[in-house]
């Protein structure tokens, strides 16, 4: 929070009171629960405590990191503070704010900080930059990384945190300088640059990348939500030497042939039931397909304004999201393929009962084990966005909005569909489907499980 605070007292906009008295809370809290548990530091951190370290972490994280907002008087409501912190923490970018221009650029930065510490992850953080979190981190880091399984660079923990936060650290600063070059100011493109990298989608302008109008900004943007919804750990072969694994890559292949077979249906659609260029129809269709594709958010174009098709497929996107390991949301585009080969591979039995029939993945067999994990996740998924679809519909919400708010905080994208569009806000949704919205997107951000397996009587037990 020091270095909004810093940035509010260069602009001199009143808010970096707020700021330096929210990060004397946070770190005396801090200190003080470091001092009071310094005795009880072991190196036997088992699954469970792990799972308690990550999900009560970043609840606390909310927490903190609202009070910027209430303190400035940015944000009246308590529940609207909390609301933006988790949204942005988990890079879901659903917003409460009706004129977000009005803001302090102190507080502006800190709620796109938001997106930047929590898209790489906020323990992960903790393991990269803080020695002492390196024991026992291997069950924070499986139960915070996002995907069915968690990829290490490097044998030691700490090592693979740090490596990941280099590469993250470097394409941030490398979209900052093009977008600066490009025409942007310095404060904007850093801000832009924290959305585009965690897949977040806060904007410092109420039309978001539309407000722009630029081609140059369109497409950059496109390349970085790209390089953020695929996996890191290509990335970090790639730099290494080893650029072909992206083609090796089977999750990175459907990833991209996804998005294009999208982009492709959408650019028809517009170039039929529009007077849009071809150029124009391709630019929107590009731009609204990877920044829902890979949960982002930002928005040049409404697409609620698009025939029922182009719609349905992003709504089919939010469902979806990135690569493993990346900071993209949704479930995952390797969970969507082990889904439809064990789907396969189980017709295949039923025409040859007697057939070993085995799940690969990158020309390597998938474990029973992961598979049914992967069921599961799928199953848990499926019914919180049914059971709290209903729940909405129960609060007043017309179904349109009530679907599109749940998917929208349940995949981490943000923009959803009906009252909650890309040009709408989540201003108007009741206190509590903002409570429910928000343990959504904590739960979507933290890949359902560990959120959920605190609730679990069985986790309380001895």
């Amino acid at each position: 929070m020091l270095m909004p605070a810093f940035i509010a007292l260069y602009y001199g906009e009143g808010d970096a009171p707020a700021l330096f008295i929210s990060s004397a809370v946070s770190i005396t809290l801090g200190l003080a629960a470091f001092y009071l548990t310094r005795k009880n530091i072991t190196d036997d951190i088992r699954p469970k405590e792990g799972f308690a370290i990550v999900a009560f972490g970043w609840i606390v994280s909310g927490l903190l990191g609202a009070l910027p907002f209430y303190l400035s008087g940015a944000i009246p409501s308590p529940v609207d503070c909390i609301f933006e912190t988790i949204s942005g923490y988990t890079t879901t970018g659903a917003s409460i704010l009706s004129d977000i221009e009005l803001l302090p650029k102190g507080i502006l930065f800190w709620r796109s900080l938001t997106h930047w510490l929590g898209g790489m992850g906020i323990i992960l953080l903790s393991l990269a930059i803080l020695p002492i979190l390196g024991i026992g981190g291997m069950q924070l880091y499986k139960a915070e990384v996002p995907g069915p399984t968690s990829d290490k660079l490097s044998p030691r923990v700490r090592e693979t945190a740090k490596r990941l936060w280099y590469i993250y650290f470097a394409f941030t600063l490398i979209e900052i300088a093009l977008l600066y070059f490009g025409g942007m100011d310095l404060f904007d493109s850093a801000c832009h640059t924290f959305g585009t990298m965690a897949t977040g989608g806060f904007s410092t302008q109420n039309s978001s990348i539309g407000q722009y109008n630029s081609a140059f900004f369109d497409y950059i943007i496109v390349i970085f939500m790209a390089i953020a919804g695929t996996n890191f750990a290509l990335h970090y072969k790639a730099i290494t030497g080893d650029v072909k694994a992206y083609a090796r890559d089977e999750e990175f292949k459907f990833f991209m042939g996804l998005m294009l077979f999208v982009v492709t249906i959408i650019t028809i659609d517009i170039l039929l039931t529009s007077d849009s260029g071809f150029a124009g129809a391709v630019r929107d269709s590009v731009f609204q397909a990877f920044s829902i594709g890979t949960t982002t958010g930002y928005g040049t174009a409404d697409y609620e304004k698009w025939s029922s098709i182009s719609q349905f497929l992003l709504f089919m996107l939010m469902f979806i999201g990135g690569c493993a390991g990346s900071t993209g949301g949704g479930m995952k585009i390797v969970r969507i393929m082990l889904l439809l080969k064990y789907g396969i591979a189980e017709l295949k039995k039923m025409i040859h009962p007697d057939a070993v029939v085995p799940v690969r993945f990158n020309n390597s067999p998938v474990s029973q084990d992961v598979v049914t994990k992967i069921l599961g996740f799928f199953l848990l998924f499926i019914l919180l966005f049914v059971l709290s679809t209903i729940i909405m519909t129960m609060m007043g919400l017309d179904l349109l909005t009530a679907l599109g708010s749940v998917a929208a905080s349940l995949g981490n994208i943000g923009p959803g569909l009906g009252d909650v569009g890309p040009t709408d806000n989540y201003a108007a949704i009741p206190v509590a489907g903002k409570i429910l919205l928000s343990f959504l997107m904590l739960i979507g951000r933290l890949e359902v499980f560990t959120i959920l397996v605190i609730f679990h009587p069985s986790f309380w037990k001895r």
